[in-house]
């Protein structure tokens, strides 16, 4: 026999913000802050598809969530949501604002880990695009950079590919390039090339980093511009926007 529900499940959160909110929320990547009455930030999260995630808040079932989740809902009064270009994007973010807010809430990633720096240098003819913890002679450092960092720099990769060699665009690219790579190196091959593209190269990366990040997006406009496949475009542009709201979300260049 099926025991009938006697009472609904609360649903406090759509109750003070109503269901247009949930309905109206963005479909895109992004992050999203939890306030109480008095403005201060309870939690901090970050999603894929915006709308999905906050739906998962609506129902808050006394039988399924822990006590800790129950409290939270019960304490929301407003919800913040902030776009991001990509899920890199929002990882990146919401790794920044647990550092710097430090939700009560929030469990993981409230306290710096292992600092990250991105970096790059000239090595035999080619130029070399690291992630590292420590300042090493010979590279160009950035950061430190939060659990992104591996997104950038395979972004950064696959963008400097395709400028260093239009003529083979993605399709000619090395196996394995993935985003969130973990090697500790990733050297772009230059062989075959000019001096003048290494160099330009390394000039561009220190433009993106020394706060003329325009000059970089120009560069890769340019010497990409050949490259019309429909598929390499889109690749390309959701590689630009990652390094965009990198740029954006980051310190300046640090040098060593």
């Amino acid at each position: 026999m099926t025991q009938m529900l006697l009472f609904p499940d609360p649903r406090p959160l759509v109750e003070r913000l109503g269901s247009e909110f949930f309905r109206l929320a963005p479909e895109s990547a992004g992050v999203y802050l939890m306030r109480d009455a008095g403005d201060t930030v309870l939690y901090v999260g970050k999603a894929k598809n915006l709308r999905k995630r906050l739906a998962s808040y609506r129902v808050a079932n006394p039988d399924r969530l822990k006590r800790r989740h129950l409290r939270l809902l019960r304490a929301v009064v407003r919800i913040e949501v902030r776009e991001c270009a990509d899920e890199a994007a929002a990882l990146a973010r919401e790794s920044e604002l647990l550092r710097t807010l430090r939700p009560r809430f929030n469990r993981a990633g409230t306290w710096p880990g292992t600092p990250r720096f991105f970096g790059w240098k000239i090595c035999d003819s080619n130029l070399d695009l690291t992630i590292t913890s420590v300042r090493e002679e010979g590279w160009i450092l950035h950061g430190p950079i939060g659990a992104g960092a591996f997104f950038l720099r395979s972004s950064l990769a696959r963008l400097l590919w395709c400028a260093i060699h239009p003529e083979r665009g993605l399709a000619g690219m090395p196996l394995g390039w993935f985003r969130g790579d973990r090697r500790i190196i990733i050297t772009v091959p230059v062989h075959g090339q000019t001096p003048t593209d290494l160099e330009e190269s390394r000039q561009r990366l220190n433009a993106l980093f020394s706060g003329d990040p325009e000059e970089f997006y120009a560069w890769i406009a340019e010497r990409t511009a050949n490259q019309s496949h429909a598929f390499e475009s889109a690749v390309r542009q959701e590689d630009l926007e990652t390094v965009k709201q990198f740029v954006l979300n980051q310190r300046p260049a640090i040098s060593s």
